[in-house]
């Protein structure tokens, strides 16, 4: 075989390499749009529908603001505007939870990664262990706990759980132990910092990244918690949206048909509800991806 026929062979073999990766990515992007792309397109335009049109209607024309005003009004109008307060309150829970978060598992963080201390590396130990339990494991003996002191019912028997984020602390301890240059802290502290001043002025704000990655995912996982406050709150005036759209789905005669009535919810109602829970979460995402992607990546170099 002479230099040129290897020359033909190899970009040819190249040029097939090349298409064989191209179909594979298709076939990916194919699979991506069926079972999720699709889904969530129907969803959205479901919400502009009335109930006779989303299922009469092709599956994907988009309905009316006429309807979609409808299903407003009757989703907010459900049980005299019980839908704004399960906002309400799982705006009052996230947020509540994220700043005990934020207070005690970023000074948790540097601590274990930065300071000497007796049982740190047990401590550290005791973290990785609990990041495996899932936390439905720990909502019973949580709940008994709760009772003893009389806060079941009560806005502080959802908060306090949810601050307790071991993943927050875990991801602090990274980024403290690979980001932070030691040299800086101990220089800080020969200028006259004490250890408090050295966390707050020096290596907090170097942390600003992953201090909005904790933020993020503790906000992300305390908003869509369901089981917790589904068993923390007996009376749906504390429910959270998650908990209450288990009402707005009982009361829909598609999924329980002894629901007909005058306060019954239809199908169109009960996809904007579920647009409106996920909403939140998707506004904090689009507004803090570019320090989501910066504490993704802080910690990939060592000092």
């Amino acid at each position: 075989m002479t230099t040129l026929d290897i020359g033909r062979h190899a970009k040819s073999r190249g040029r097939l390499d090349g298409w064989s990766g191209r179909t594979i990515i298709g076939v990916v992007l194919a699979v991506f749009v069926l079972f999720f792309a699709i889904p969530i397109v129907w969803l959205l335009l479901a919400t502009t529908k009335s109930a006779r049109g989303l299922i009469v209607d092709h599956p994907f024309l988009p309905g009316g603001l006429g309807d979609l005003a409808a299903n407003w009004d009757q989703l907010f109008g459900f049980q005299d505007g019980a839908v704004t307060a399960w906002v309400g309150n799982s705006a009052l829970y996230a947020v509540g939870a994220l700043v005990i978060t934020l207070v005690a598992s970023i000074p948790a963080g540097y601590a274990m990664a930065l300071t000497e201390f007796r049982f740190r590396r047990l401590l550290l130990v005791v973290t990785l262990i609990v990041m495996l339990i899932p936390n439905t494991a720990l909502v019973l003996p949580i709940f008994l706990e709760l009772n003893v002191v009389g806060l079941i019912g009560s806005p502080l028997s959802v908060i306090l759980p949810m601050s307790f984020f071991p993943f927050g602390v875990y991801l602090t301890y990274i980024y403290f132990s690979t980001s932070v240059p030691r040299d800086l802290l101990a220089a800080a502290r020969l200028d006259g910092c004490t250890e408090f001043q050295v966390f707050t002025r020096v290596a907090l704000p170097l942390a600003a990244p992953i201090v909005a990655l904790v933020a993020f995912f503790s906000f992300v996982q305390n908003w869509n918690n369901f089981f917790l406050p589904f068993v923390m709150l007996p009376s749906s005036e504390g429910y959270p949206i998650q908990v209450g759209l288990t009402s707005l789905l009982a009361s829909t005669p598609a999924f329980n048909p002894s629901s007909a009535g005058a306060q019954s919810v239809q199908l169109p109602t009960l996809a904007l509800a579920t647009v409106i829970s996920v909403l939140p979460v998707l506004i904090v995402f689009l507004f803090a991806q570019r320090f989501l992607v910066a504490g993704m990546t802080a910690g990939g170099t060592k000092e």
